[in-house]
């Protein structure tokens, strides 16, 4: 599984020879692989017309390009404040909230990066093929569908640990642009140009694979709360900074302190365990049924809902698996 960081084309539309010969060397001889392009055709031909894009298919000819949207950047933050006024509204009829919930298609944002996700999985263990992700910058949503696709595959990726070198391998050594995407609170009537919640969009997929496989992943729903809050403020220095180079010479590890130290003691991990937890060695294929894809209310409601009996639920459900 691999990801581009840059267009497949150099500028002005040149033939960019290296990018052909890595692609033609990962490949054997009569070896297929799979472009997943997370633009659409249209927007990918609007950027080859601008200089930038992706070549003729006639200059990666055992390579097959699929194109799967997704939307980043301003579409998806527009969709996620309509989200959260609906959710923020106590006023709304049933019928009247399940309305403005539909119309913020953030759970077909959900929908969709799973879906790719998925596709990108089947690729790899179905069609035992080599997979490249590519997108328009290789920071936003190729980060979100490769690291997804290991979350499916891999079950040392649905472990603690595992989940946490997932994070800092495929978002903050790849220069997912935290400062930028999540210059303010994730909740702001703010439409900064930059801003834009894809590692949100990322915590709530992990949290509908987490609902639909209960004992697959060792880590709960607080963990991936802990994680959406301490990407927009946190007294840590992990999240920090855009990529590593300016983290680098901000000297972020030498002057601040990394949250996975202090999520890894003993006593504040047992926090984020979960209690139903079973190695599974199997890949996980989520449903992406309209049915199947339900609104993160431990998220989007959490300061209007009560917690407390599910908190009891579930510190209920730790004293029975301790006791047996």
């Amino acid at each position: 599984l691999l990801r581009s960081s840059q267009p497949l084309t150099g500028p002005n539309r040149r033939r960019c020879r290296e990018d052909e010969k890595l692609l033609g060397a990962i490949l054997d001889e009569g070896e297929r692989g799979f472009i997943i392009d997370t633009r659409s055709a249209q927007a990918a031909k609007q950027a080859r017309m601008g200089g930038g894009g992706t070549e003729a298919k006639s200059s990666y000819p055992q390579w097959r390009r699929l194109h799967r949207a997704l939307d980043r950047g301003r579409p998806l933050q527009e969709s996620f404040i309509r989200l959260v006024e609906a959710c923020s509204d106590p006023s709304l009829s049933m019928d009247r909230w399940l309305s403005r919930l539909d119309g913020s298609h953030w759970l077909g944002h959900v929908k969709a990066a799973l879906s790719t996700a998925c596709l990108a999985a089947q690729c790899l263990d179905r069609e035992d093929s080599k997979v490249l992700v590519h997108g328009a910058e290789g920071t936003d949503t190729t980060l979100l569908v490769t690291a997804l696709a290991q979350v499916i595959l891999d079950p040392s990726c649905r472990t603690l640990r595992g989940f946490q070198g997932l994070l800092e391998r495929e978002w903050i050594e790849a220069g997912h642009p935290f400062h930028l995407r999540c210059a303010r609170s994730a909740s702001s009537h703010a439409r900064g140009k930059q801003e834009a919640p894809v590692f949100l969009l990322f915590l709530d997929c992990v949290w509908q694979l987490s609902r639909q496989f209960p004992f697959s992943l060792e880590f709960g729903e607080q963990l991936l709360l802990t994680l959406f809050d301490n990407a927009y403020a946190s007294a840590y220095g992990t999240f920090l900074c855009n990529n590593e180079k300016e983290r680098s010479l901000c000297k972020v590890k030498e002057s601040t302190h990394s949250l996975w130290a202090w999520l890894n003691q003993p006593e504040e991990k047992q926090k984020y365990l979960n209690p139903l937890y079973s190695h599974n060695p199997l890949v996980i294929w989520p449903s992406v049924e309209p049915q199947s894809i339900q609104l993160w209310q431990g998220l989007f409601l959490r300061w209007i809902r009560p917690s407390q009996h599910l908190d009891d639920a579930w510190v209920e459900i730790q004293r029975l698996i301790e006791g047996n």
